[in-house]
């Protein structure tokens, strides 16, 4: 039944305005980025679209300019699995931009086969937790600069069944596939929260957030079983515009101005694993993720 009331809850909503706002999305060419990206196109923001593949990039920007009636939407390339690209991602962005008001850390791989970044890491946490990380590093003074600024991090409820292999992050011994998309969307949340601690007194206010079972292009990767089971219960799952509610509420509420390091889901506070509230647990992956990205972070 809580499924259902979830469902069937309505959009959130909200006339607040993000005139003279800028905002980085990644993965925003597709899925819940591209709506959020169209939403706060609507509220008046410059869009950043930061995306991998130019060419659906370009067509995506059309259609969030044509249903959001706003030109101040432009395309960026962005690897996540490329330190090279993000960190030319990252100059492009310091240097061609006065400020940056919002990140959404959106873009994600889910349950795909064994892969590797160019960077060596495992593709799940490479992508979905290392990227970002180094993303927010490498824009972090821009965005501090731009304060009060908020970073939006895209989690997912699979969080609550994974956990953190310190002495193997990249999955080098074993691969499970689910295991590993569990494992660094739980990395999402220990990552917002120790950013929030990181960044008090700043003005820089961070969220994660389960966007809720979704219709997505993320599915690809599931297996044929797994694609049955999910077409079966698609009629209770959002589509992208409802999941994107919760990236969009955590981007531009005001009662949220003063929260930080929290985890929501359908646009409110949620609970999140004990896992994803473990300090010592969070200050070991930040240790780690800065170790192997080479950067210091303190």
């Amino acid at each position: 039944m809580q499924a259902l009331r979830n469902f069937f809850r309505p959009a959130w909503s909200s006339a607040e305005r993000l005139d003279d706002k800028t905002v980085v999305i990644t993965g925003a060419n597709t899925g819940i980025g591209k709506e959020t990206a169209i939403d706060l196109a609507k509220r008046g923001a410059k869009v950043i679209m930061a995306c991998r593949d130019m060419e659906r990039a370009q067509a995506a920007s059309k259609e969030v300019i044509e249903n959001s009636g706003s030109e101040n939407v432009v395309c960026m390339k962005l690897d996540l699995a490329d330190s090279k690209s993000i960190k030319e991602f990252a100059e492009a962005i310091n240097k061609g931009e006065p400020k940056l008001n919002i990140l959404i850390n959106n873009a994600g791989v889910m349950v795909c086969p064994l892969g590797k970044t160019e960077d060596g890491f495992e593709m799940q946490i490479g992508v979905n937790h290392f990227g970002h990380f180094l993303l927010t590093y490498l824009l972090l003074d821009l965005i501090k600069k731009s304060a009060p600024a908020r970073i939006v991090t895209v989690s997912s409820m699979a969080h609550s069944w994974g956990s953190i292999n310190l002495e193997d992050i990249n999955s080098e011994k074993s691969y499970d596939k689910k295991a590993a998309y569990a494992q660094s969307k739980l990395a999402n949340i220990l990552f917002t929260r120790s950013l929030a601690k990181k960044l008090e007194g700043t003005g820089v206010m961070t969220y994660s957030l389960h966007p809720g079972v979704v219709q997505t292009d993320l599915w690809r990767h599931l297996s044929g079983p797994q694609q049955i089971v999910m077409k079966m219960v698609s009629p209770f799952t959002k589509n992208s515009s409802q999941g994107a509610q919760t990236s969009i509420y955590c981007a531009v509420e005001p009662s949220l101005a003063k929260e930080s390091g929290g985890y929501y889901s359908d646009c409110a506070p949620a609970n999140c694993s004990a896992a994803g509230k473990d300090d010592d647990l969070a200050q070991k992956l930040w240790d780690l993720s800065c170790r192997m990205l080479s950067i210091e972070w303190d």
